[in-house]
């Protein structure tokens, strides 16, 4: 059964109107990633709750986000400060799950998300929920890798495309079938997203960039939004994939790996894994 929800994986460091750099950022926030999140989760009436549970100051990031979105004009926040499993487990953490239009996690370390997060009530009201309502699951950085069943939980991008140099653990499981890497392009984070295509060949990878997101309708349909570009890695038609006979540490080598660049706009369907091109004049989302 096609899910009801809606998910927003961002690639990190998306505009808050608040940072001095103009490095990955929208001309205003008013056209922001968030301001999409917000549109999607019903408008600034929604009621959104923020969890910066995968970062190590989450106070500092969660004020960060509730400054942004009151920007937006939004009033109705929670912050859930979640930093072990029993918190997932609380009263005040369940009403709000149960009652919010929008969830909204943070960056960080994804590992952090799915210790504390998974396996939990929390976890199952949120995917239940997506399962069943319009609700949205908006997540950046680490929030994004975390949503889908095999997660990249880490590795070096200076050692890639070496047998082992990416960790994969299981995620939230709010989706199947992808694996996505954020700060794509500014980290250099090709060769990870390579190694778990050659790992996981079935699956469909996503490299997010900075200050980009997409947004998953029905579980199938994703449209990309935000100032940079998402790189969309298809191993399924793979002439050579010398991964599983290798030794750790050994160069791994890969053949056909089919690679599309897609920027603001553009649509993907995963089922059928075809790209719709947005037109050259379409309006900037």
């Amino acid at each position: 059964m096609a899910a009801k929800g809606v998910l927003i994986p961002i690639g990190g460091n998306e505009d808050k109107g608040i940072e001095e750099s103009e490095s990955y950022t929208l001309d205003f926030i008013e056209d922001s990633i968030l301001s999409n999140v917000v549109k999607e989760a019903g408008g600034p009436e929604a009621s959104i709750a923020i969890i910066p549970t995968a970062s190590s100051i989450p106070k500092e990031i969660g004020d960060n986000y509730l400054e942004a979105f009151d920007k937006l004009g939004c009033s109705n926040l929670k912050m859930l400060d979640i930093r072990n499993s029993l918190q997932s487990s609380s009263k005040e953490v369940i009403k709000t799950l149960e009652t919010a239009d929008c969830v909204m996690f943070s960056g960080g370390n994804q590992s952090r998300i799915t210790k504390f997060i998974g396996n939990t009530p929390a976890h199952e009201i949120l995917k239940e929920r997506y399962q069943n309502e319009r609700f949205v699951i908006a997540g950046t950085s680490a929030g994004a890798m975390a949503m889908t069943r095999h997660m990249i939980a880490g590795g070096s991008s200076q050692e890639s495309l070496y047998k082992g140099a990416v960790q994969m653990r299981t995620g939230l499981g709010l989706i199947e079938g992808l694996v996505i890497d954020t700060h794509f392009i500014k980290r250099g984070r090709f060769g990870r997203i390579a190694e778990a295509m050659a790992i996981h060949p079935t699956l469909l990878g996503l490299g997010l960039a900075e200050d980009t997101g997409i947004i998953i309708e029905n579980g199938n349909r994703f449209k990309v939004i935000g100032s940079g570009m998402v790189l969309l890695f298809d191993p399924g038609k793979l002439t050579h994939n010398s991964h599983h006979i290798l030794p750790e540490g050994t160069p791994i080598s890969l053949g056909n790996l089919i690679v599309d660049i897609l920027a603001n706009g553009d649509e993907f369907s995963i089922d059928n894994r075809r790209v719709s091109i947005s037109p050259i004049d379409a309006e900037y989302i």
